[in-house]
């Protein structure tokens, strides 16, 4: 080779800055939610005249969903941050438009969708991601006045309340529930004094059990949840056979596909209690497959807001802690319904049941953590070179 030449070395490929575990974890779960939709919900589809009913309307929420998955991980945080407060009172209309009449959509006793198309848009959904969109814009505006002053530290919670008071109108004690829990979570990593906080979840903790007293339907929930073989027939049918399903699975399943109880046995087999067909059929290899990934996604979360906090960077931090909160709180408590540890409520499995609104909002929430571990590398990766 002639001499002052340079020789180039060959270049090495380099994947994407992207979470992989966040985003392996949630692949998996969206994958594992198609087949079991598909598994829990053939023999139901014949009744709307195609046994794929569910599995195309399930697929084509999914794709719609990594769609708006994708275009939100492309919107700067700094637009996220400054669109907070419009968002929720976005959030907030569409909430009041589901309870006038003729425009909200009425199922199963609840008023909670609104028709676009072919789909029925569950606003409540949409208002988890925009409450912690909010939220996380709050605490970064008054930082300091949330830690030393009541006022700042009611200011949103009011908000909250109302927010929860028209959800509650649906009715839809659950996504209340989520919201609520959710919120709280944020403003105690946000610096509350723990004295707020502790009364205030003194008075939410009251305000849900005078929610449930003066309801006999959640009254007799709870009564069936507390001992649901004092009427397996009746009040208990639901729970005692999601409880035989995950009885059946024993250590590895009965076999995709050979599962009994989702045959007219286990109501909302496809939706509310999947994660009990997912016992039956893969037993308890499958659910500790399930639990895990959920536990990736929240661990992946609260290290992206911990390195967020650690760059200066405390809305994508609180955005992070709170859709981690809202992801693995609401997939604990559908666990612990299916498992009978937690009353029944009609709350879905994310990415994993059958329900557009649910699987497309997790999906973008899913999105924006991605979009936070990019902004939040980018900025850690100059100060790890200046060490």
């Amino acid at each position: 080779m002639t001499a002052g030449v340079a020789t180039r070395a060959p270049r090495r490929s380099r994947l994407p800055d992207l979470d992989w575990p966040l985003l392996g974890a949630a692949v998996a779960l969206a994958v594992l939610g198609l087949v079991m939709v598909a598994s829990a919900s053939l023999h139901l589809g014949d009744r709307a005249g195609s046994p794929f009913h569910y599995v195309v309307r399930h697929g084509l929420a999914l794709g719609l969903g990594v769609l708006l998955g994708l275009f939100v991980s492309q919107v700067r945080l700094q637009d996220w941050q400054e669109s907070g407060t419009r968002l929720y009172f976005v959030g907030l209309a569409l909430l009041a438009i589901v309870l006038v009449p003729g425009i909200g959509h009425e199922a199963n006793g609840a008023v909670r969708w609104i028709r676009v198309g072919p789909f029925n848009v569950q606003t409540s959904e949409f208002m988890k991601l925009f409450m912690v969109v909010y939220l996380a814009g709050y605490l970064v505006r008054r930082q300091e006045a949330v830690t030393h002053s009541v006022a700042a530290f009611l200011r949103p919670m009011l908000l909250l309340v109302f927010a929860c008071a028209l959800i509650m109108l649906q009715p839809d004690f659950g996504t209340t529930f989520v919201l609520l829990c959710t919120a709280l979570g944020m403003m105690f990593l946000g610096g509350a004094a723990l004295w707020q906080f502790g009364v205030l979840l003194a008075v939410a903790g009251a305000a849900l059990v005078g929610l449930v007293v003066t309801s006999p339907y959640r009254l007799q929930r709870v009564v069936a949840f507390l001992d649901p073989w004092s009427d397996p027939l009746g009040s208990g049918y639901q729970l005692s056979q999601a409880l035989i399903a995950l009885g059946r699975g024993e250590w590895t399943g009965v076999g995709l596909g050979s599962g009994i109880q989702k045959q007219f046995y286990l109501p909302e087999a496809h939706t509310d209690f999947i994660f009990a067909v997912i016992g039956e059929e893969f037993g308890l290899v499958g659910i500790v497959a399930v639990v895990g990934l959920f536990a990736v996604i929240f661990w992946r979360a609260f290290a992206n807001g911990a390195l967020a906090e650690q760059v200066g960077n405390r809305f994508a931090a609180f955005v992070s802690y709170g859709c981690g909160l809202w992801i693995g709180l609401q997939a604990c408590i559908n666990v612990g319904v299916n498992v009978g540890r937690l009353p029944t409520k009609g709350l879905t499995l994310p990415l994993l049941s059958y329900g557009s609104n649910s699987v497309i909002v997790t999906c973008m929430a899913v999105g924006l953590l991605l979009r936070v571990h990019h902004e939040v590398r980018e900025a850690a990766g100059p100060r790890r070179g200046a060490r």
